[in-house]
């Protein structure tokens, strides 16, 4: 008698990992899923004889594959798209983001953060780490969208609109981990924002509170030359022995950006066991620098990537991470063979899955949840296809995803939203964008104001 599953899905291609690791494609295939977990793959052929599906989905000419993981984001940041653009790291955020995010209402953030959701769940995304204020709005967004999401607060040395107090900022992490303990998708992690915005008295509570409620870190690190110089003057240390040395860099740690960093300091990466997440549109944006991630893998460094804020990138596409970190370190390094499709698939698979502390994540196989999403490979770009991987990292732009899909639920298939209305999130966000146009119309109204009376 066959098994019987929630769901059988039905694609002309399947892009699967085999228990060694190695990534294989099936043609003709399909996939049981029940309880929100694969129960099996294989031909079509065979599984319909073994399985019996309550509901079954032939998706045609489409190539599964793992749900995307978008290791560093600040999905909220959506309402800042377009506002600040072609300005360097420090100018941008002191001159526009911090003050604009100085007047950020829930309302705000958790709209900000249900758009960013649904351009990840478009683009193929099924899971993020997020940090950001009011963290509770952001983890509210990824419940109504769907999305597996390990979220901070983003702790800092002084007052923001999520922590009024810094010295209550433990009791918010451990109220938000309470929380959120029990929530099948959505999970909580200590997230210090960087070593510039901090002392090492946070710092060290940081690493103590992770500890105490057996959560992950996450910080930006080393994003660039300057955030090393203003380091090494405060502190005596460039950013990563600082935290070596305040006992941040750990096998539970993920660091965003990590573009200044010396040989010996990847040494010091290296032997700590932390995730690095790269960044590479934010980086070439910001004009930070270049993440030094042939020289990461060489060392056997775990590698995700992320799309960082919508502000800075300006967009939470997966697929176009994959396109941009496969090319800009052939082109900086003089060297074709340099992170080849199959090791920038994996940092936006597997490797996220290592940044967010679930190794369930990040690939197809029997036993694992069911993350999938759909390209569709009618589309021009997508033919004709010899290397699904290299389609994925170098072709696909995102916009041919059919489907996306997050513990055996579909939260997108053909140009729908299943879990909120997007036609009413527009007309919300045209509501927000009067909003923050009024408000950064005013901060440069004053900022002018004070430029006069300086003169």
């Amino acid at each position: 008698m066959p098994s019987s599953c929630d769901l059988a899905l039905y694609a002309a291609h399947i892009l699967c990992r085999a228990e060694d690791g190695a990534i294989h494609t099936l043609a003709d295939g399909a996939v049981a899923v029940t309880d929100g977990i694969i129960s099996a793959l294989g031909a079509k052929s065979a599984l319909t004889r073994q399985w019996q599906a309550r509901r079954e989905l032939d998706l045609g000419n489409v190539l599964l594959l793992p749900g995307l993981i978008n290791a560093h984001a600040h999905a909220s940041m959506t309402i800042f798209r377009g506002l600040a653009d072609d300005l360097p790291l420090m100018e941008w955020l002191n001159g526009h983001i911090f003050p604009l995010e100085q007047r950020l209402t829930g309302r705000l953030v958790h709209l900000g953060a249900l758009l960013g959701c649904a351009e990840m769940i478009r683009t193929g995304t099924s899971a993020f780490q997020d940090m950001y204020l009011m963290e509770d709005e952001v983890c509210r967004a990824a419940d109504v969208a769907g999305l597996r999401g390990l979220a901070g607060e983003g702790l800092f040395a002084f007052p923001t609109q999520g922590v009024p107090r810094p010295e209550a900022a433990p009791d918010l992490v451990r109220e938000q981990a309470a929380r959120w303990r029990r929530h099948p998708r959505v999970r909580i992690a200590v997230m210090p924002h960087a070593v510039y915005t901090t002392t090492p008295e946070i710092l060290r509570a940081c690493v103590a509170l992770a500890a105490e409620l057996d959560l992950p870190l996450h910080m930006h690190l080393a994003e660039s030359a300057a955030e090393s110089a203003s380091c090494l003057k405060m502190h005596g240390k460039r950013p990563i022995p600082y935290c070596r040395d305040l006992g941040l860099l750990t096998p539970c740690t993920s660091l965003a950006h990590v573009v200044d960093a010396s040989e010996e300091e990847l040494d010091i990466l290296a032997q700590s066991g932390v995730c690095v997440v790269h960044n590479p549109s934010s980086n070439m944006k910001l004009a930070s620098g270049v993440t030094r991630v042939p020289a990461m893998l060489e060392r056997g460094i775990r590698l995700a990537l992320g799309t960082d804020g919508a502000a800075a990138n300006n967009r939470l596409n997966m697929f176009t991470e994959m396109g941009r970190a496969a090319l800009l370190h052939k082109a900086v390094g003089g060297d074709p063979s340099l992170c080849p499709a199959e090791h920038i698939f994996a940092a936006a698979t597997t490797g996220g899955a290592s940044a967010l502390g679930d190794p369930r994540l990040g690939a197809l196989a029997a036993g694992r949840p069911a993350d999938i999403i759909a390209l569709d490979l009618d589309s021009p770009n997508l033919q004709p296809m010899y290397a699904p991987v290299s389609h994925a990292v170098y072709a696909a732009t995102g916009m041919e995803v059919r489907m996306t899909m997050v513990d055996g639920e579909i939260l997108y298939l053909d140009g729908r939203f299943t879990r909120f209305s997007y036609p009413d999130l527009l007309a919300e966000m045209q509501e927000v964008q009067k909003e923050i146009k009024q408000i950064h119309g005013l901060l440069n109204m004053s900022v002018g104001q004070c430029l006069s009376a300086g003169q």
